[in-house]
This record gives structure tokens, C-alpha cells and sequence, in this order.
């Protein structure tokens, strides 16, 4: 579940949307929010998945009936398609970065010629289609032989290298005294926006909104304690991105960069930092190395989800060969708008990767709580032990979350509107 929920999002998402939306005040939120309402989210989606055996499609049909369920579980499927075709460009990108740190490093002109090959979209669109055709191989080869064989080298892979990368950066004359002064946060000047940003952060990170943890949790046997599972998996999710803010933040400010650079973070500041700081072609070799390697299980776990759910709930008669290859023909034409008009990314990652993620984890919450009932809630998450903290959880989960949840996503709409 950990390998699930950290990924790119924690690398390339997090940073960016901290300098963005309020720095060290957007990390306080976002703690929060974590703590508040991502944990009891993920039980409520594991505990959905485990009690309908079945995808997003099926999980919604038992939760809201046929025709709702329909409806709600294909337009969070789309969500998938749509969300993973801009994330294979950015991951074409970081491929490219990489590549690029490795062969010819960022030193003076090199930097411009990088960006120079980051706007040329035949060029990231060819990277984009060879991704495609990895991951897809990947999700063919099935979850055991696939995706787990490939997250047992690269996450641990990325572990290393951020520790070795924060110890690098605390060596550095400034650090310790430029993060404490970011970690100061002014809450009173958080806007609307700023704090749904924070809010969509908690559950894009961890991989809520109704599809990843759903169909994952199918997957968990019934003596698994779903809300230890639950803890852990935000704990090692919050602490991957901490860890690479704890890099990340430091080297930024040290070199007088800027951190509110938006989703080009890593390929407009970094490149920049990597060029200035000792060592930089080796540092950051191995940090966009490593942010490949993750990034790639994340467009792989998209492709999972999105061909698990259409092969067994929506096509069961076609064979799994000839799903993976409608995605992928469906993934050739979504991919291109990312690839060549790039400013779309922004504005397609606060729709689907921040709105429809929550829009899809409240309809998970009511879809337990209230299409499935109390019982099986109780069953599914606390193994239908009555106690103190189970009937808080129960009415947390039945009353504040969608309240609340729902009063900053229409809050945030009409911020936009207005």
C-alpha cells in the first residue's frame, strides 16, 4: 500500500504546490488535513474495495445502486485515463532530465539546450509513447511478476538516495538556517485556495478518490487490521515527502531560487541548482534517477487500476491482452494535448488530480457508511467491534467528513468562479 501511495506526487507534486500555495503554511494544512481526514479517507476505501471484492465500478453499483454506480465509477475511471495521460508526460520529462543530468550535466549553456529539448514535443511525445509501452508491459506481466518485483528494487532504490541527498545537503554552509526561516508559517494569510490545495495534496499523495485504494483493498485478507494499515501507509507517505522537502527546500533557498515556480519546478529551479551546487551533476543524476524510478510505478499504477477494473467489472468476456491494448491506443491520443501545449498540466492537475480525487473519496465515504451501512463499516474496519473509538470513527466518517470535505470544494469552486 506504501508502494502504492508514494510516487510522483511526493516528488514532483508536493514541492511544487508548497512554494505554491503557502509554503511552510501549506505544510501545516496539509499535516493536518492528513491526520483528519486522509486516514479515515483510506479506511473508508480499503474497507469499500475489501467488502465488494471488486473495482471502482462494482464497488460503487453495491454502494449507490446500478445506475448511480455506473455512472459514479466510470466517470472516476475516466479521471485515471485522463490523470495518468498528463502524468506520462511529466514522467517523459523527468526521464529526460535524468537522462540528460547523467549524459551532459547543467553547466552554462547546457542548461538552455535541456530546456530547449523539455519544449520540443515530438521529442517528449516519443519519450511519453516508450514509457507507455514499459508500463503497459508491466501491467501485463500482472501484480505479482509485475508491479511488486519492480517496487521491491525502486522503492528502496529512492529511499537511499534521498537519505544520502539529505545528509548531502545539511553539509551545505546556510541550510539548517534557510529551512528553519521557511519553517515559519504565517496561517492567517491562507486562502481558500491555498488550503483546498492542501487539502488535494492529502489525498492525491496517498492515492484516494475512489479507484487506487479501492482496488487495491479487494486485494487484503480479512485479518488485516484495516486502520494500522491505513496509519501506516499516510505515515510513510507524509515521510516521503518530507524527505524530499528536507533536500529539496534547503538546496533551493541556499542557491536563491525559487520555490513557487509552479509544475516546472524540477525542470526550471533544479536544473538551475544542480549547475551551482558542488557535486551537481552527480546529485542530480541520482536524484532524478531515483524520481524515474517512482514515477514510473506511479504511471504504472494507474494503468493497473484503470485495466483491472474495465477487465474484470465492464468487459470480462475481452481478454486482458486486448484491454491493455485499448488503453494504450486510448493513452497515444490523451497523452498528445500534455505533450504540446504543456500549460495545460497545471490547470488538468487541479481538476483531476486535486477536485475529482476528493469529489471521489467523499462518494467513497457515503458509499460505505451510508450505501453499505453501519454494519458493514464496523465489520470491514474495526471487525465489528462496538467501542468508544469505533463509534466515533463511524460518525466522523457518516457526518464531518462529507461536510466539511464537500464545504471546501464548493468553496474552492466558487473562488474560481468569482
Amino acid at each position: 500500500m506504501i508502494g502504492v501511495a508514494v510516487g510522483l506526487g511526493n516528488v514532483w507534486r508536493f514541492p511544487y504546490m508548497m512554494g505554491s500555495y503557502g509554503g511552510s503554511a501549506f505544510l501545516v494544512v496539509y499535516l493536518i488535513f492528513t491526520v483528519s481526514f486522509a486516514i479515515p479517507a483510506l479506511m473508508a476505501e480499503i474497507a469499500l474495495g475489501r467488502e465488494t471484492v471488486g473495482g471502482t465500478v462494482v464497488a460503487f453499483i453495491k454502494s449507490f445502486g446500478k445506475r448511480w454506480g455506473k455512472v459514479v465509477g466510470y466517470a472516476l475511471m475516466a479521471t485515471v485515463l485522463i490523470a495518468t495521460s498528463y502524468y506520462a508526460v511529466v514522467i517523459s520529462n523527468v526521464v529526460y532530465t535524468a537522462s540528460y543530468s547523467i549524459f551532459t550535466g547543467f553547466k552554462g549553456d547546457n542548461i538552455a539546450l535541456h530546456q530547449e529539448g523539455l519544449s520540443n514535443g515530438w521529442l517528449q511525445y516519443s519519450i511519453a509513447l516508450g514509457l507507455l509501452i514499459a508500463a503497459l508491459f508491466v501491467v501485463y506481466k500482472g501484480l505479482k511478476k509485475g508491479i511488486e518485483w519492480l517496487s521491491k528494487f525502486f522503492v528502496p532504490f529512492f529511499l537511499l538516495v534521498i537519505v544520502y541527498l539529505i545528509y548531502y545537503v545539511f553539509t551545505l554552509e546556510g541550510s539548517t538556517e534557510k529551512l528553519l526561516a521557511f519553517l515559519n508559517p504565517d496561517l492567517g494569510a491562507l486562502t481558500i485556495q491555498q488550503t483546498f490545495a492542501a487539502l488535494g495534496q492529502s489525498f492525491y499523495s496517498v492515492g484516494l478518490g475512489g479507484t487506487f485504494i479501492v482496488v487495491y483493498g479487494r486485494y487484503l485478507k480479512q485479518h488485516e487490521s484495516i486502520p494500522k494499515i491505513a496509519a501506516w501507509t499516510c505515515l510513510g507517505d507524509v515521510g516521503a515527502s518530507l524527505l524530499v522537502s528536507l533536500f529539496l527546500v534547503p538546496a533551493i533557498l541556499i542557491y536563491g531560487l525559487d520555490m513557487a515556480s509552479g509544475p516546472g519546478l524540477i525542470f526550471s529551479t533544479l536544473p538551475q541548482l544542480f549547475g551551482q551546487m558542488p557535486g551537481g551533476q552527480f546529485v542530480g543524476s541520482i536524484f532524478m534517477l531515483a524520481l524515474s524510478f517512482v514515477a514510473f510505478l506511479s504511471m504504472v499504477a494507474g494503468y493497473e487500476v484503470f485495466t483491472s477494473s474495465v477487465d474484470k467489472e465492464i468487459l470480462p468476456k475481452v481478454s486482458r491482452g486486448k484491454i491493455i491494448l485499448g488503453v494504450g491506443i486510448l493513452q497515444i491520443i490523451l497523452i498528445a494535448p500534455s505533450t504540446f501545449y504543456p500549460s495545460l498540466i497545471g490547470v488538468l492537475d487541479m481538476v483531476f488530480g486535486s477536485g475529482m480525487q476528493v469529489l471521489g473519496s467523499i462518494l467513497s465515504v457515503i458509499g460505505l457508511v451510508w450505501g453499505l451501512g453501519k454494519v458493514t463499516a464496523l465489520k470491514q474496519i474495526f471487525n465489528s467491534k462496538s467501542s468508544r473509538i469505533s463509534n466515533f470513527s463511524l460518525t466522523w466518517l457518516k457526518w464531518v467528513m462529507p461536510i466539511v470535505l464537500l464545504t471546501v470544494l464548493i468553496g474552492y469552486i466558487y473562488g474560481l468562479v468569482t
